[in-house]
């Protein structure tokens, strides 16, 4: 299945969830909205909620792309929260319809690229193991996705930029002071 396809299958996807919710949404559905046989989507994906995920993700990995540095994180995730009020009807309807554990997990994916990359790029020539930099993504990870949980939990009303700026504000530094720190230890 060509990547193309993929896409007409993730349009045909959204457009279907504006009429309906995700859990009344079949693979003939999709597969008839977008004029390809069941067999094409089974070889593929296994079920609904592969493809879905492989949707989050997509989104996810478009949001970021090129933005997983230090100087350019703050976009990366201001460009996460616009592409989940772009896709405000899909991402309420998964909301609604997945375990909140479903939707954490494509979160944390999503965050943890995006801060595993200034993590990388803050420890640069320091002696840091591998553990103690996916530790420190990990615990910032665990903070943003709280807080857009949050945020979606209430309808996504609340002003994304102002969001972006208190976790900027928050994060200023920290990371690297967490890097920091962990070279310190035991001394």
């Amino acid at each position: 299945m060509s990547n193309a396809t993929k896409y007409a299958l993730e349009a045909a996807f959204k457009k279907l969830l504006l009429k309906k919710p995700l859990d009344k949404i079949t693979i003939n559905d999709l597969t008839g909205e977008c004029g390809i046989s069941r067999m094409a989507f089974y070889y593929h994906f296994k079920d609904i909620y592969d493809f879905v995920e492989w949707v989050c993700l997509e989104d996810a990995r478009r949001a970021i792309q090129g933005k997983k540095t230090y100087d350019t994180w703050q976009e990366g995730l201001l460009q996460i929260f616009e592409a989940v009020v772009e896709n405000k009807p899909f991402i309420m309807n998964v909301y609604r319809t997945l375990s909140r554990e479903q939707i954490e997990n494509y979160l944390f994916k999503l965050t943890h690229d995006l801060l595993m990359g200034v993590v990388e790029e803050k420890s640069d020539g320091i002696n840091i193991s591998e553990e103690e930099k996916a530790f420190i993504a990990d615990f910032y990870k665990y903070g943003f996705v709280g807080i857009m949980l949050d945020w979606i939990k209430d309808g996504m009303k609340e002003d994304y930029d102002d969001i972006t700026d208190k976790i900027s504000i928050t994060l200023k530094g920290n990371i690297g002071n967490s890097i920091h720190n962990f070279t310190k230890r035991g001394k």
